[in-house]
């Protein structure tokens, strides 16, 4: 891709958002990193990828849960690169608790770093996406955007507000160059989740096959996790001339899960 554009990717240091990262900047397009972290393997990887792909890569810290810091981190890319041209909503965290026992700041953190601060990065990139006349704004919501798990109150309110704010956003930008889709992942192979295998081995008393197969992908029918660069592949996708025309919708990324 040669008509380089200005990617934006919330926590994206690693798993999913790095993929993405990693994806995009292979494309051509200069990419801002983020995480809240702002350590030095943060910076050092923004090197690293401005290397590995011959492309402009910037690290900017800023905390999802605070609606001015994320502003913030449209104004610094806009401000270093002179565009803001394509958003991709993906920080995220979790909590597991019955409804009743869930934590009240846990709830809050979750929409706010899950939920709102999507609008309020949409909000601030919005207005130079239009006045360009091209802008992709793409939200990693979940499988749990679409259906639903028991404890897990915060993070799947947040998920399907996900996909209503996708809706809204892109209903407004219709006809105006500027497209709003989300991509709706089941199981993916992150650190994270690799880094859950062994206990789940030890707690179910399985091998890593069976635990894999019958414990954590036991909702997707493909029995094969989902990859960060399959990720990656389907925002490149979004961003490119052949999805002019989709907007408003939803991409499933999870084997066959919301299929059932």
């Amino acid at each position: 891709m040669t008509d380089r554009k200005t990617a934006i990717i919330t926590g994206s240091t690693s798993g999913i958002g790095l993929g993405i990262a990693n994806s995009l900047a292979a494309d051509g397009h200069a990419v801002v990193l983020n995480s809240f972290t702002d350590s030095y393997e943060d910076r050092a990887l923004a090197t690293e990828l401005s290397k590995r792909h011959g492309t402009e890569v910037i690290y900017v810290s800023a905390d999802m849960s605070k609606a001015d810091a994320c502003r913030d981190l449209i104004s610094q890319a806009i401000e270093t690169f002179g565009s803001a041209d394509i958003l991709v909503n993906n920080a995220g965290i979790q909590h597991v608790a019955p409804i009743e026992d869930f934590p009240t700041e846990k709830w809050d953190a979750i929409i706010a770093i899950n939920l709102s601060s999507a609008f309020h990065t949409s909000a601030a990139a919005i207005p130079l996406m239009k006045e360009r006349g091209w802008g992709r704004i793409v939200n990693i919501a979940s499988a749990h955007g679409l259906t639903a798990s028991p404890f897990k109150s915060a993070y799947i309110s947040a998920k399907h507000g996900m996909l209503g704010l996708t809706k809204t956003a892109a209903l407004e930008l219709a006809g105006l160059g500027v497209t709003c889709n989300a991509i709706c992942p089941g199981y993916v192979l992150t650190p994270l989740v690799e880094a859950q295998i062994p206990d789940q081995m030890k707690a179910h008393g399985m091998d890593r096959e069976t635990v894999v197969r019958d414990v954590m992908l036991a909702r997707q029918p493909s029995k094969q996790f989902a990859t960060v660069e399959q990720l990656g592949g389907t925002v490149s996708f979004l961003c490119s001339a052949s999805a002019d025309q989709i907007t408003g919708t939803s991409i499933s990324v999870d084997g066959g899960w919301t299929a059932l």
